[in-house]
């Protein structure tokens, strides 16, 4: 036997001793590692782990459209987490009055909530852009400014000091112009007029001498039947219609000057988000762009059949706004927003970055959406 012959079953059993004795190095040192062992049952945990939120809304519960878009985020968000982060949605008044939304997320009473931007006006000047202002954008074009022109980022900063994040939360589209008791010829008309209006558009409404109210949904159809408004904007046929506006109001007018592409929100009290692990930030995040897209869909594919039957089945006068009131009330629009925006940097910074965004896209779509729409009429579709 050779001697290679006879060293090969000692190398072999040292070989084996040594990888053994490696093996119960690793062990002993995982064993007595604290912090490996605490890292392994924090993961655990957080894969685990259930959250648990309120949203609480300014809408009737499950009211259609503006109610349905708060319980879609909610189900895509329990879904899409696997039941780790679950949101339970009240309707307006059940846990906060409809407009105690803002006050409640930002405060951490709940850690959600579904709204409109512009009823925060008296607390941030310049949140209205992030609803809708007169004269301003359709909905196609805020959500371009929202998700790629810049608008979101001025959003969170302008939200940021309250505590709160935002998210886009549904658009209802080019709305109407409103629900009168009389009709409007000339400017002098809307003098003293009560109406139900909130946001800029009110402030542009008190401008041109009317009375700008603000009301929660709620409470508007009483509001109107007894006389304490003279007149009512609410959004466009699909939620009028299930309100029973043309049961005390007879003219509908058109066409929504002041809000022409209502966008609404999802806000999050920033501490709860800041609490959740970065995968149910996402889940948060793609539900509610899911739910604003969502929306606007349903509105898009509700408005007209509302409208004809408003029209047909219950004699509604539809009435175009004439163009010396609509003049006016553009004119006051743009004395508002000089005047703000040289007593507010934010109202100033996002006005300009709002600006130039619609002035950029109304640039194309001149050539492209309105060109295109002016084509593919033909008589009969002008009239249906």
């Amino acid at each position: 036997m050779s001697n290679n012959q006879r060293l090969l079953p000692a190398v072999v059993v040292g070989l084996v001793a040594l990888v053994m004795l490696l093996f119960g190095l690793y062990v002993w040192q995982v064993m007595r590692s604290p912090v490996t062992a605490s890292n392994a049952l924090v993961t655990t945990a957080d894969q685990q782990q259930v959250y648990r939120w309120k949203m609480v809304t300014t809408w009737p519960k499950n009211f259609p459209g503006l109610g349905t878009a708060p319980e879609n985020f909610a189900r895509m968000v329990n879904e899409s987490s696997n039941g780790r982060l679950q949101i339970k949605v009240h309707g307006a008044g059940e846990l906060v009055p409809a407009l105690g939304v803002f006050d409640a997320v930002s405060t951490g009473s709940v850690e959600s909530g579904h709204g409109a931007a512009y009823y925060w006006k008296g607390k941030i000047p310049a949140s209205p852009f992030f609803t809708a202002i007169p004269f301003g954008m359709n909905a196609q074009e805020t959500n371009g400014w929202i998700n790629a022109g810049g608008g979101l980022e001025l959003w969170r900063e302008a939200y940021a000091p309250f505590n709160v994040v935002p998210f886009a939360g549904g658009n209802t589209g080019v709305q109407m112009a409103g629900w009168y008791n009389k009709r409007i010829n000339t400017i002098a008309d809307i003098k003293g007029l009560k109406m139900r209006i909130p946001g800029m558009g009110g402030e542009v409404w008190s401008r041109a001498g009317g009375v700008a109210v603000n009301i929660p949904g709620g409470e508007l159809y009483t509001s109107l039947q007894t006389g304490v408004i003279d007149a009512t904007e609410w959004v466009g046929p699909y939620n009028d219609l299930a309100m029973g506006f043309h049961q005390v109001a007879k003219y509908y007018y058109y066409p929504g000057w002041h809000e022409p592409g209502a966008m609404l929100e999802i806000i999050v009290n920033q501490d709860a988000y800041n609490a959740l692990p970065e995968d149910l930030k996402a889940v948060v995040a793609v539900a509610a762009q899911a739910t604003n897209q969502m929306m606007l869909d349903e509105y898009t594919n509700a408005n007209n059949a509302a409208l004809k039957e408003l029209v047909e089945n219950y004699g509604v006068e539809l009435l175009e706004l004439p163009a010396e009131v609509l003049n006016v009330l553009k004119q006051k629009a743009d004395q508002y927003y000089a005047e703000t925006a040289a007593k507010d940097p934010l109202f100033a910074k996002v006005l300009a970055s709002y600006t130039e965004f619609q002035r950029n896209a109304g640039n194309y779509h001149r050539i492209s959406e309105l060109a295109y729409y002016h084509t593919r009429e033909t008589d009969s579709q002008k009239t249906d």
